[in-house]
């Protein structure tokens, strides 16, 4: 436990540090919407791949994923590697095609208009805000938790000071800022990260002494045939890609980089750096269980699994440790709040012109900043109740494993509709929905609602993600096989174009041809 004034201090001076840098960079480079939204191809391989890595690392990660270790052990800890770089992989490939089929796009709600139509628009836009908006809670309920948890700050204080710091250089500076915060974030986190782990484990004997604790507390986490710990690992694949392909964060930092191999050789980088960052954090609820007080009993008053990380490191080390990982805290949330509140701003900002007629540049500019402003009020209320990350993270996950591939497959197959992607996503979520144990006991009053028609819920979320991942995918190609529709992919291109220029059409880095043979120039 460090002092609350130590604490409240430090937090601030790194909250002002990282702000005054998403400032001082970005100054004079936002001068429209268009580039509040997407910096586009403004980042190198170095710059993109540093973002990708710190975009994925919000604080989540020394919550979710060592209180997923804690509860289902060598199991989660593979599943959560895995999970983490699968979807980094797939945008390596699904990445330069998109700048290829919608070169002048900014988010995935303006494909998914001119793509499937307004009724797959309005349910795709419904979830993927609401994804974020889970997320952005999610690192400020993780962030709040665990200030209160190592130096007594009440929760709303972190809350509200997160909040307001990451708002004043995101609204200023846009994706910018995000990607040049990113940047610092990267090489601040990755050393504190493994120093962390590595002085914890030293601390505690050695790799010996942390095995022989876990398998005296709990052998059968370090079991590799431990059923819950199998099902649950193979369940954070189907969860975490799903959620990923809505997530708006990674189709902005397409975009943002400066030419489609950037954009596949990041991707395919942070494929590796991912995947082994999610292991080592959800290793750490393993370590957790065998050398701290860590209770995993869900309804026991006691529960603390959420914060397991910060129980062992109150059981292991001392403050200097502690005062390192409040720092590694704040920047893992501050690099993934910022992403989160880009990302929303970008979604108003693209799809403001469809709801009033002709915004000017500073209307979208106004807006957008606005929504972000009101959405961060409303994270930081949700915050200061919930209780456990890893429970808020699986809600907004089930929305994106129902509608992730009906909304990709668009991209490729020309046969599936507007409505027949939609009844796949809504037939996925229905069959995740099932069996998805609801937190707050709304399992228990939506069966009571439906006469008690609702199957058991699988604690180990196996059933509810697989089911909602592969029932929308085989029903979108079963739908799609029997569709003698013949959407024109071409057309991506010619219908959505560019906030400040609507006349202007190129391939995402290079000058085209214009239609009177003259050649058009990249208007950055």
């Amino acid at each position: 436990m460090v002092s609350t004034s130590l604490a409240l201090g430090l937090t601030v001076a790194v909250l002002v540090g990282f702000t005054v840098v998403g400032l001082w960079f970005s100054r004079g480079g936002v001068d429209s919407a268009e580039d509040l939204i997407t910096a586009r191809n403004s980042a190198g391989q170095g710059r993109l791949t540093a973002t990708l890595v710190a975009s994925v690392m919000g604080v989540w990660i020394l919550l979710s994923a060592p209180e997923a270790g804690a509860l289902y052990g060598i199991g989660a800890v593979i599943g959560y590697g895995i999970a983490e770089a699968v979807p980094m992989l797939a945008y390596s490939s699904l990445g330069p095609r998109i700048r290829k089929m919608i070169p002048n796009g900014h988010t995935l709600t303006e494909y998914a208009y001119v793509r499937y139509g307004p009724a797959m628009y309005a349910f795709v836009i419904a979830v993927s805000v609401l994804y974020m908006f889970v997320f952005l809670a999610a690192e400020l309920t993780g962030i709040s938790l665990a200030l209160d948890y190592l130096a007594g700050i009440p929760q709303w204080q972190t809350a509200v000071l997160v909040g307001l710091f990451v708002l004043a250089y995101t609204g200023y500076g846009g994706l910018t800022a995000s990607i040049v915060t990113d940047t610092v974030q990267t090489l601040v986190i990755l050393p504190l990260l493994v120093g962390s782990v590595a002085f914890a484990i030293v601390s505690l004997g050695g790799t010996a002494s942390v095995y022989q604790g876990i398998q005296a507390t709990n052998a059968s986490l370090l079991d590799p045939g431990f059923v819950p710990g199998i099902r649950f690992g193979i369940a954070l694949v189907f969860a975490v890609l799903g959620a990923e392909l809505i997530n708006q964060t990674w189709w902005q930092r397409i975009y943002a980089g400066d030419g489609a191999a950037a954009v596949r050789r990041s991707f395919r980088t942070a494929t590796v750096a991912n995947g082994f960052i999610l292991l080592l954090a959800t290793l750490l609820g393993l370590v957790a269980v065998g050398a701290a007080p860590v209770v995993t009993e869900f309804g026991s008053q006691n529960y603390n699994a959420g914060i397991a990380f910060f129980v062992l490191l109150e059981e292991a080390v001392g403050g200097p440790v502690v005062i390192g990982v409040v720092v590694l805290a704040l920047a893992l949330v501050m690099s993934t709040t910022d992403t989160l509140f880009n990302a929303l701003s970008s979604l108003v900002t693209a799809d403001l012109p469809r709801l009033l007629a002709d915004p000017d540049d500073r209307t979208l500019r106004v807006g957008a900043r606005l929504f972000t402003i009101a959405v961060a009020i409303a994270a930081i209320a949700v915050s200061l109740r919930a209780r456990s990350v890893l429970r808020l993270f699986f809600v907004a996950d089930l929305l994106g494993a129902a509608v992730a591939f009906p909304l990709i497959y668009g991209l490729y197959d020309e046969s599936l509709t507007g409505p027949r992607a939609l009844l796949s996503s809504v037939s996925g979520l229905a069959v995740g929905s099932a069996f998805f144990p609801f937190p707050f006991g709304l399992h228990g009053l939506i069966d009571k609602w439906l006469g008690g028609l609702l199957p058991t819920p699988d604690a180990t979320y196996l059933v509810p993600f697989a089911g909602a991942f592969l029932v929308s995918t085989v029903a979108s190609i079963l739908l799609a096989w029997h569709s003698d529709h013949d959407f024109d992919l071409s057309s991506l291109s010619e219908e959505i174009t560019r906030l400040e220029d609507p006349s202007t059409a190129t391939d995402g880095g290079a000058p085209r041809e214009s239609t009177d043979g003259k050649q058009e120039e990249w208007s950055r």
